[in-house]
């Protein structure tokens, strides 16, 4: 009987949650509830946690660098998209970069913005290939707690933006991540390609650097919202879990770099060489995974 009249309490306060929902996104895909992205959340966790090492235990590793090549590419047309249309939408169009508000109407700008948010939160589950690429290769030392992590809460925190807050200054961080993924998944892109490409790349260490700018940007954007006198944002609990976010991943981000490039400099010569100086492995024709398709803390690492 308690039970029973707990999941009755549930089942209320779930239906006027809801209610605050954006109608436009109510159809489309995936919208419906957050019940069918956690199952793809939780059988993501689960393949590249248990069930995906345990299968290639005893397999090669596969030498996917075609499969790399398209789908490092692939991910940079798309954030370039995503990058015009979020600019199209409202951050080129209107967007004051102070206090913006979601705009709830049916005008062509507010539905655009929304289906942008909406397709944003779709690449989050195209990335998951990230870490399912590390397990066909068997680079499972890659597969990390935080990596798994920020691949998960990802798609799941997005689900709520696009179905309560579709819009406004909560979408800042969105845009500059895709700007950001246009630079790194190019590199990695050029970086399956081969040796041939490596003169390329010699902009290489500036990667973990536009990585800790994004989320300086990121942070001190999301926060001036506190010093705001007046501004009625309608969802002010994003706005809350955007700024930890920002702030936890870049204080994250600084300890890599603290490990990387100031403690990693006082590794052996040849350790150094393996890590950071050539992704491609001569001896074995793989490429080496902390830069390749994601180093070892993994961007976005926003990212």
């Amino acid at each position: 009987m308690e039970f029973k009249d707990l999941m009755t309490r549930v089942g209320l306060w779930y239906g006027n949650f809801m209610n605050n929902a954006d109608p436009r996104t109510e159809d489309w895909f995936l919208m419906s509830s957050p019940l069918p992205q956690t199952v793809v959340i939780v059988a993501y966790i689960y393949f590249v946690k248990r069930l995906g090492p345990r299968l290639m235990e005893k397999r090669k590793a596969f030498h996917l660098k075609e499969v790399l090549i398209i789908y490092n590419f692939s991910v940079v047309a798309l954030s370039l998209y995503m990058c015009y249309e979020y600019v199209m939408s409202g951050w080129g169009t209107g967007y004051t970069f102070h206090c913006d508000l979601v705009d709830y109407s049916d005008s062509p700008q507010a539905v655009r913005m929304a289906g942008t948010c909406w397709l944003y939160y779709f690449s989050k589950f195209i990335e998951m290939l990230d870490t399912i690429f590390f397990v066909l290769r068997k680079k499972n030392s890659q597969i990390t707690f935080l990596h798994v992590y920020h691949h998960s809460i990802m798609p799941f925190t997005w689900w709520f933006g696009v179905r309560f807050a579709a819009g406004g200054q909560g979408t800042f961080h969105a845009l500059l991540n895709c700007v950001v993924h246009v630079i790194m998944y190019s590199y990695y892109g050029l970086s399956a390609l081969g040796p041939a490409y490596q003169k390329y790349l010699w902009w290489k260490k500036y990667l973990t650097t536009i990585q800790l700018i994004q989320f300086v940007i990121v942070t001190t954007h999301i926060w001036q919202y506190f010093f705001m006198k007046d501004c009625p944002y309608q969802f002010p609990i994003f706005i809350y879990i955007i700024g930890l976010y920002g702030l936890v991943f870049l204080l994250l981000f600084l300890n890599f770099w603290y490990h990387a490039y100031t403690k990693g400099k006082r590794l052996p010569k040849v350790l150094q060489a393996k890590t950071w100086a050539h992704p491609y492995n001569k001896t074995n024709g793989q490429y080496n995974s902390e830069i390749t398709n994601g180093n070892g803390f993994h961007h976005d690492k926003n990212e």
